[in-house]
């Protein structure tokens, strides 16, 4: 077969293999590996978000052309103005900023057989497995009657305790192992052990007295001021680089804050171009995007609104939005070594050979899916072509096996082209989730190769 006609995938090991740019790729994921240990929750991401721009001059002052609108601390907007009208249309990248993980609940504090427990609810799509006897943290914001916030951070020092959910014994367990595994481990019984010494007032319940009496000394509230709060249970630990050459890495959340991270890096490091440049992340993406802080509100269409009537009075959202070019950046379920039955392999990515296009997500027959046109994709094979990025085309899995969704069918709604792209992470959705720094590297690439266009 003529060679020219055959297309094969490119390693990014191949492509970034110079000694300057495997500097720039180790500097780049030490960068992330931080961001990921310091990043749990979508407050604290928002945060560093917020933080992170005003650095770079970005401010909610509309009047300049470097914006950053942040809402409700879970949903932000940065926007940097272009030179076309913004009838032209934008370039707009959009990704998520939560994670599954186990909220607590209204009325979490009960003692049970000498321990002090927490009751959990979960969020998003987990193995509950994954969460039993392992270290966790407990992060979180606190509002007290006065109008005051606390925020909460527990079990992420060396020095701090940690939480942990207990699991059952091998010895007693043979009933468990007869179950299927989503009746073996109940969502009820994901309780937090947090305690075991007991107050030295009271008479019953001494050990959640002095759970109390705690949280009390370090952080001011009480129990009471938990019925408005917004507190997680995280897994507690660093980032770290997996394996022995450190190509890997391992954390907590990297669906989506990997794409949280590239786009914002991306963003930062593009200079002003012809088109209005924005960067647009959400929560609520892992429950179905609803909510006043997910791709479902109209925080988007409030936000851009607001930067028109400044910038440019006459434009028309609807024409801002029809003519736009977007991505919904969110990673990708690579081919898994030990689980490869459940992909096709003639149409499944790889770990290492750069971010992944969806041309559709969705399920089954495509239901609940989002699919770019045709044209738009050979738009977007032709700029990454420009400076020989490496990329794949790939789907989640074999047809009947399941699938997912993204942002993306909420934002093609308006009209917009948009496309599912970014990089694969394996054992996605669990406590330690692995992705490869080559495919990080490369989606900064992308992502800045499509702002510039």
């Amino acid at each position: 077969m003529d060679e020219a006609l055959d297309h094969k995938g490119r390693n990014c090991w191949d492509r970034y293999g110079s000694e300057t740019e495997m500097q720039a790729m180790d500097g780049l994921a030490g960068e992330y590996v931080d961001f990921l240990t310091r990043c749990k929750t979508e407050r604290e991401t928002v945060q560093w978000v917020l933080e992170q721009s005003r650095a770079f001059g970005f401010s909610e002052d509309i009047q300049q052309g470097a914006v950053v609108l942040p809402f409700r601390g879970k949903a932000v907007l940065l926007a940097r103005r272009g030179e076309n009208p913004l009838a032209e249309g934008l370039r707009l990248i959009t990704a998520h900023v939560d994670t599954p993980h186990l909220d607590l609940k209204q009325h979490p504090l009960h003692e049970e057989c000498q321990v002090g427990l927490m009751k959990t609810h979960y969020y998003g799509g987990l193995k509950k497995y994954q969460w039993l006897a392992r270290p966790l943290a407990l992060h979180g914001t606190v509002a007290l009657a006065d109008g005051s916030v606390v925020s909460v951070c527990l079990g992420e020092d060396d020095e701090e305790p940690v939480l942990t959910v207990l699991d059952l014994l091998p010895h007693l367990s043979r009933k468990q192992r007869e179950e299927t595994v989503e009746k073996a481990f109940v969502a009820e019984k994901l309780n937090v052990a947090v305690g075991h010494v007991p107050s030295l007032g009271g008479k019953e319940s001494r050990v959640r007295q002095n759970v109390l009496e705690l949280l009390h000394a370090r952080y001011g509230f009480r129990e009471e001021d938990l019925f408005s709060a917004e507190l997680q249970i995280v897994p507690a630990g660093k980032a770290r680089f997996v394996g022995l050459d450190r190509g890997l890495v391992g954390g907590y959340g990297q669906d989506d804050r990997l794409c949280v991270f590239a786009a914002f890096k991306a963003f930062m490091g593009a200079p002003a171009s012809a088109h209005t440049q924005v960067l647009l992340l959400w929560d609520k993406e892992e429950i179905g995007s609803d909510g006043a802080t997910g791709a479902k509100s109209r925080f988007m269409e409030y936000a851009l609104t607001d930067i028109m009537e400044v910038w440019e009075p006459a434009a028309r959202l609807r024409h801002v939005l029809g003519r736009s070019k977007a991505v919904s950046a969110d990673v990708h379920a690579p081919m898994d070594p030990d689980y490869q039955d459940v992909h096709d392999k003639y149409n499944a990515s790889l770990l290492g050979f750069g971010p992944v296009f969806s041309k559709f997500t969705g399920h089954g027959g495509k239901y609940g899916a989002s699919e770019a046109d045709a044209e738009y994709v050979a738009w977007f094979r032709a700029l990454l072509a420009r400076d020989a990025i490496p990329w794949q085309m790939a789907e989640m899995g074999k047809v009947d096996e399941g699938g997912g969704g993204t942002v993306a069918k909420e934002l093609a709604v308006y009209g917009m082209e948009i496309i599912d792209f970014g990089p694969g992470v394996l054992s996605m959705h669990s406590p330690f989730e692995v992705s490869s720094k080559a495919d990080l590297y490369a989606t900064v690439q992308a992502y800045t190769a499509f702002y510039l266009s």
